[in-house]
């Protein structure tokens, strides 16, 4: 996204967003216009029936030749009727297109956001919280929706009523007409100060709500943990200091936009009491008509007292508009993970792996991996052992690209993978980690999820290589039974087991087991092991593990130590060498106690 874009302000950049909505923005506010000044059109027509009562003969309507008193009467009561259905019809029109155009664009901004959130790399995610993406896609995204409904159609209308009766009074009246028009450069000038005031308020307000809404989703998710620990008290104290905060912030802004209306009612009173005193002296002059003056009395109101409302609009507007600024910004976040061009068909995939000298860091000062090179022939199964930190879950990470290498190249099948198209790339990768993600729904939506169109038969099959099938068949509903969010209601095994089946179904030619046992008792150990050696079976085969137990028949074990490769060999190899590995052995094994 190019500078000039992100320094555009935040209605700007919404008015260009809206350029496909153009034609209905143009009805839209073609008919706010048309109801306003049919809304206007009764106190003309009101100083029309004075006219006739007074004037009788005299009256616009005697001159233009209808003489008869009660013919002009019934003539005024028919336009009348006319404008108030006319007015009531473009209201209909206008609260329509408004309200529509604000769904639209609404679930536009909404989708468009949470498709390019999707398209960011992991770090994005790392560095940012869940709560506070979710303020912008849901409260802001509302925020703006609010502000489309109704404050749009305020403004316009204020436009028109400001510019229809200004005009109408500089003709009717041009030496009484500054009167109403002088409070308005005044109201004007201390809405734009307001305006001013209220953006940063708002923008506050914004914020709070972002970190609020993030504690609530911590404490939430983690509500097991804080039950545990009985912290309940403490995490009420956390969130009341967090919801204060955000009140604080809203009293600020309310504060001070309440203001608003008080200090404009008595710069409009101004304008109304100079109508009534000098346009009535002219009525007893004979320099302006009865029914002019009478008009007049109730234009002013129409003209000022909207005025009172521009403090409520502009109030909606800022707070939209500090909404809007949060959902480009993240909409304008570059995307650092570029998609590549090459495609890569998931048939053709034979599954050879290879790290040539690769570096890479998260953080510039902190090396992960230094000069790592590995090679991973297809079909083979290769394992990646070492203590915490050694770099063993970043091999994954580059592989599925979630990051790039800062220098080297990570290949599949001698593609550079940041060469390949990302779907082919992850198409071809199957992923079974630690943390184990099931959404709420069924066992078989679960199982499903990436195989969308598989078939029940194909479900069932995956499950039993899983060692799945027997457990979800005693669940209450079978396949059908909910899970419930993250699959709560399963335990930590038949969560693992979910979750190999779902990787069988997708059946890829490379598969990833990211210590896909570490969490569970022997049995369940036991029987994940045996799943993990049938679906490794004819396909390229990477285990991360801390339990070695788990990898002696791999077909090769590299062991890593502070980002860099100590040692590679078959299991036997590597514990008679006496090393790094036969080290973590002889401590798993319990013939020997650990140093940390």
């Amino acid at each position: 996204m190019t500078r000039s874009i992100k320094s555009q302000s935040p209605l700007r950049r919404l008015m260009q967003y809206a350029r496909p909505y153009r034609r209905r923005v143009f009805l839209a506010t073609l008919y706010s216009i048309l109801n306003k000044l049919f809304d206007l059109a009764p106190p003309i027509l009101i100083g029309l029936a004075v006219d006739v009562l007074v004037l009788q003969d005299d009256s616009i309507l005697g001159r233009m030749g209808v003489e008869n008193v009660t013919t002009q009467l019934l003539i005024v009561a028919g336009l009348t009727l006319v404008v108030w259905i006319l007015e009531s019809v473009f209201e209909y029109f206008y609260s329509i297109y408004w309200r529509n155009l604000a769904q639209d664009l609404q679930n536009d901004a909404r989708m468009d956001a949470y498709k390019h959130v999707q398209e960011l790399e992991m770090a994005y995610y790392e560095a940012r919280s869940t709560g506070g993406l979710m303020a912008v896609l849901n409260d802001d995204v509302n925020q703006l929706e609010r502000f489309l409904d109704i404050g749009a159609n305020e403004i316009i209308q204020l436009m028109v009523t400001v510019f229809a009766i200004g005009s109408y009074f500089m003709i009717v009246a041009p030496s009484v007409a500054w009167m109403a028009v002088l409070p308005m450069p005044f109201i004007v000038y201390g809405s734009i100060r307001f305006q001013k005031r209220l953006e940063p308020l708002y923008a506050k307000v914004r914020e709070q709500v972002g970190w609020l809404n993030t504690q609530l989703s911590n404490n939430l998710g983690g509500i097991a943990t804080v039950k545990s620990f009985t912290a309940e008290a403490h995490e009420i104290g956390r969130i009341g200091t967090l919801s204060t905060a955000y009140a604080d912030a809203n009293r600020n802004a309310i504060t001070y936009s309440s203001a608003f209306t008080p200090l404009i009612r008595m710069v409009i009173v101004t304008g109304f009491i100079g109508i009534m005193i000098f346009g009535g002296q002219l009525v007893i002059a004979g320099g302006l008509a009865v029914g002019v003056y009478s008009t007049m009395i109730y234009m002013t109101q129409r003209l000022l007292w909207p005025l009172t409302r521009l403090g409520q609009t502009l109030d909606l507007y800022q707070r939209a508009m500090a909404s809007t600024a949060r959902i480009f910004d993240v909409i304008d976040t570059p995307i650092h993970i570029v998609d590549g061009v090459q495609s890569l068909p998931v048939e053709s995939v034979r599954g050879d792996v290879r790290f040539e000298t690769v570096e890479f860091a998260y953080d510039p000062s902190v090396p992960v991996l230094q000069g790592l090179s590995i090679d991973v022939p297809a079909g083979q199964t290769a394992a990646f052992v070492g203590a915490t930190g050694a770099g063993k879950s970043t091999i994954i990470k580059l592989l599925l690209r979630f990051y790039d290498v800062n220098s080297g190249h990570v290949t599949l099948d001698g593609h550079d993978v940041r060469e390949l198209k990302l779907q082919d790339l992850r198409k071809a990768i199957g992923l079974v980690s630690q943390d184990v993600y099931l959404f709420h729904g069924t066992v078989r939506e679960n199982i499903a999820y990436g195989t969308f169109d598989a078939s029940l038969d194909d479900i069932v099959a995956a499950a039993k290589i899983a060692e799945a099938h027997d457990f979800i068949t005693e669940l209450p509903d079978g396949y059908d039974t909910v899970v419930g969010e993250r699959g709560q209601k399963l335990s930590g095994g038949q969560r693992q087991r979910l979750s190999i089946a779902r990787a069988v179904l997708k059946d890829p030619p490379v598969l990833i087991l990211d210590e896909a046992t570490s969490s569970v008792d022997n049995e369940t150990e036991a029987a994940i092991q045996r799943s993990m050696e049938r679906i490794a079976i004819g396909r390229t085969t990477i285990i991360i593990a801390h339990r070695l137990s788990t990898i002696r028949n791999a077909d090769m074990i590299y062991v890593l130590e502070r980002g860099r490769l100590r040692e590679q060999g078959h299991h036997e190899e590597l514990v008679a060498a006496d090393g790094v590995y036969a080290d973590l052995w002889r401590i798993q094994t319990g013939e020997r106690i650990s140093d940390f």
